[in-house]
């Protein structure tokens, strides 16, 4: 049986990843952090299944993580873990460089000092970000690099010393250079999670509005489930390189706005230009009219606001997947770009209807306890 380490295992590559591996007959083996709240809500369905075990470290710790590779000694290990928001880079630019860029090294010489860097195949999450101020269109392995955040600087240490690992010591570690990448499980900060948590609210009468940033920045989204597989065919290749993992299709975030809405049954016309741009409801479905007898066609339900415009930003992200398509077989269009929307539209709807249900029933209990009918 072959065994496989994770860190960044509670978040979203890693909670599919971890599923994908397992269903391959991989023992696996995750990292997580000791910290004040722990979220492990994307793994919590595998805790107790057998081959998954869970292990305390730390990307900024090196002895910790000398000692889970040492202990597991994995014959695959996937560093997925990372400080991933490029907003919060702006604001915490150091513990980013920590954990995106140092922790990278942190990994590589944790599987050295172990013995194990002719053993051990090592697979490194890198971001399109690198491209950032884009160079040339779409991005492939061979363009230039122009990162646009402390995010991207911190990634672009982490693609460089992976690169130098395998040709200074041999070692069979690469880089995967995913571009976005979301689902269900995407965290809500994110901009794509934002768009399908509020269209899901709006429909049913839980919000108002959603205020975006940029909605002309163009985007190559794919589906977090379809890239684990291309992760793990990676390390299956006969030698150690670094491949672009995109669908090689680019859509902008008014596009999928526009989808996320429609699909929850609000169609919607976007008016005014830069920071007047909003989203106004053009159609509402008869269904949704009885849901949410609030909305009504003309409202403004998306307004752009500058406090979501980053002092750098990467607008014309297009990744191309043919190297990873022709020499390790993977089908990068496997999801459509309408059905991952579908997808987190869908789940976002019966999250919000679940939480409407708890809500009412709190309501309900609390007028009762003050009316005194139940105590």
């Amino acid at each position: 049986m072959r065994t496989a380490l994770i860190t960044g295992i509670t978040g979203q590559d890693g909670s599919y990843l971890s599923e994908f591996l397992l269903d391959k007959g991989y023992d696996v083996h995750g990292i997580i952090r000791r910290s004040s709240v722990d979220f492990r809500e994307r793994i919590a369905h595998l805790e107790g299944r057998p081959h998954f075990h869970l292990h305390y470290a730390d990307m900024g710790d090196s002895m910790s993580l000398v000692k889970v590779v040492g202990m597991v000694r994995p014959d695959e290990i996937y560093n997925l873990a990372a400080q991933s928001h490029v907003q919060v880079s702006f604001d915490s630019p150091e513990y980013t460089a920590n954990i995106d860029a140092t922790g990278v090294l942190r990994i590589l010489e944790a599987v050295r000092v172990c013995g194990l860097d002719q053993t051990c195949r090592i697979y490194q999450a890198s971001t399109s970000e690198l491209y950032g101020k884009v160079e040339e269109v779409p991005q492939s392995e061979t363009t230039p690099f122009h990162p646009y955040s402390p995010y991207a600087v911190a990634k672009l240490y982490g693609f460089w010393i992976v690169k130098e690992y395998r040709e200074a010591y041999g070692m069979y570690c690469c880089s995967g250079i995913l571009f976005n990448h979301e689902s269900e499980r995407r965290g809500e900060t994110f901009v794509t999670r934002k768009i399908s948590l509020a269209a899901a609210r709006i429909a049913q009468g839980m919000q108002d509005c959603l205020y975006l940033g940029n909605l002309s920045s163009m985007r190559d989204w794919g589906y977090a489930k379809d890239y684990v597989e291309c992760m793990w065919l990676i390390l299956q290749n006969d030698h150690p390189d670094d491949f672009v993992i995109a669908t090689g299709v680019q859509h902008s975030v008014r596009e999928f706005a526009y989808q996320a809405f429609s699909h929850a049954g609000i169609v919607l016309e976007f008016r005014g230009e830069g920071l007047d741009e909003q989203g106004v409801v053009k159609y509402i479905d008869p269904k949704l009219s009885a849901v949410n007898t609030k909305l009504s066609t003309g409202d403004v339900v998306i307004r752009v606001s500058p406090d979501f415009y980053r002092p750098t930003d990467v607008v014309n992200l297009w990744g191309d997947p043919s190297k990873a398509r022709e020499q390790l077989g993977w089908n990068p269009t496997k999801t459509s770009f309408e059905q991952l929307v579908t997808i987190m539209v869908d789940s976002d709807m019966a999250k919000v209807a679940a939480e409407g249900a708890a809500m009412k029933v709190r309501t309900n209990l609390a007028e009762y306890l003050e009316k005194g009918i139940v105590k």
